[in-house]
């Protein structure tokens, strides 16, 4: 494999992997508000997210509701709206039972 190919497929790998996290939003106040942020990069976004919301729980120990909708306005607010889509997909699938016992991620 020459320069130019291995430059090709570097480049076409950057491409494919999908940045997640930042600094949390300075109007956090609740169960989250002394969590740190981490940079996340994922060639599967729904399964990395999921992972990382199943350990925030559990970090936590989230009590009610009101924490669960902190804590999905944190993964709203620290990612751009291209990642949305997987974060209401890791969610969703963590509400339903169905979803858990289907999915490889299921502990």
């Amino acid at each position: 494999m020459n320069l130019e190919e291995l430059n090709k497929n570097a480049k076409k790998k950057r491409i494919e992997r999908v940045s997640f996290s930042a600094s949390l939003p300075e109007d956090v106040r609740g169960v989250f508000a002394d969590s740190n942020c981490a940079v996340k990069y994922s060639s599967d976004p729904f399964v990395d997210i999921r992972k990382s919301i199943v350990e925030m729980l559990r970090y936590v120990k989230v009590q009610d509701w009101n924490d669960v909708e902190e804590l999905i306005y944190c993964y709203i607010a620290l990612n751009s709206p291209e990642i949305h889509i997987y974060i209401k997909d890791a969610f969703l699938s963590l509400a339903s039972p169905l979803d858990n016992k289907r999915d490889p991620t299921y502990k």
